[in-house]
């Protein structure tokens, strides 16, 4: 068999092509090649074929290549969520000394928030921590964590905030630094409204010791204050704000009121079933069977 009929017929092999009968004839049957035309119509069939061939291969080529990258970046995304059942026990205790809580200390349910005052979405959490301290009365407290990721225009207010603190006045600061503030601040795009003598001036407004605040600002302490927030943080890979952990539970972005309920509720059940004093939860169950740095969807629990 020639090797041209030798590709025709695999070819029809291949992709299952209906060949159409012809009528019997009877004699000597003329060798293919001297049918009119036949050779022509073969090998430009051949010639299609291969052309066809060679661009669906770089279709496919092409199509591997998207399907590596996705793929890739779906195993770098996992590498970088939390592992759906991890419970992360961040320490507290340096907020805790410093003040910077909102809520009894005896709450079952402790909500750390990673935040940033020139944040959009801190400010949009702000409102929703609110409304769920109001849900939940003295069932939940909020702990508040400095991550500073815009250093160029919220520095002040964290020092600020970190000064109010030592004046047991951070919650009055920090209500009033959203709106007199970072609203002022998003409205128009001038950092300037979060510049220190803003934010003196907004905290004046609260009753806090201008001379005091200013040195405290300015010292070690409240420098120290942030590393040490954003240090502990780093070892949960916070990179972005705001990001909350929910009894070790971490949920990332400014989420539906619903949503922290749903989980705040889970957390209440549990709680209670545990046996454990509400005000003892954290430190005795959270913090000492919690995760003390962070696991991703790609590390199962105990690796």
């Amino acid at each position: 068999m020639s090797r041209l009929v030798s590709v025709v017929v695999a070819c029809a092999l291949v992709t299952g092509c209906q060949s159409s009968a012809k009528p019997e004839v009877k004699g000597p049957a003329k060798p293919l090649a001297q049918e009119p035309g036949s050779t022509a119509t073969l090998e430009a069939r051949v010639q299609k074929l291969e052309a066809d061939n060679a661009r669906y291969a770089e279709a496919l080529e092409f199509l591997q290549k998207v399907y590596d990258q996705q793929k890739a970046q779906a195993e770098a995304d996992q590498a970088n969520e939390p592992a759906d059942d991890a419970i992360f026990a961040v320490d507290i205790a340096p907020d805790l000394a410093a003040g910077l809580i909102e809520g009894p200390l005896d709450a079952p349910v402790t909500i750390v928030e990673a935040f940033d005052f020139a944040c959009p979405y801190c400010r949009r959490v702000h409102d929703t921590l609110g409304d769920l301290m109001k849900a939940y009365g003295g069932k939940i407290r909020i702990v508040y964590k400095n991550m500073v990721v815009h250093p160029q225009v919220a520095t002040s207010a964290h020092l600020a905030g970190c000064a109010a603190a030592k004046q047991k006045k951070f919650i009055a600061f920090n209500d009033v630094i959203w709106t007199k503030g970072f609203d002022e601040y998003a409205a128009t795009r001038d950092a300037s409204k979060l510049s220190e003598d803003a934010v003196i001036a907004i905290a004046k407004g609260v009753g806090l010791n201008v001379a005091k605040l200013k040195a405290d600002m300015k010292s070690d302490e409240c420098k120290a204050q942030l590393k040490t927030d954003m240090d502990e943080l780093a070892k949960f890979k916070v990179d972005a704000t705001p990001t909350l952990f929910v009894n070790g539970t971490q949920v990332a972005g400014a989420q539906p009121v619903e949503d922290f309920k749903k989980l705040i509720d889970e957390k209440l059940v549990l709680v209670e079933k545990s046996g454990v004093a509400p005000g003892d939860y954290y430190s005795k169950v959270i913090m000492v069977t919690g995760e003390k740095k962070f696991r991703s969807k790609k590390d199962p629990k105990g690796s």
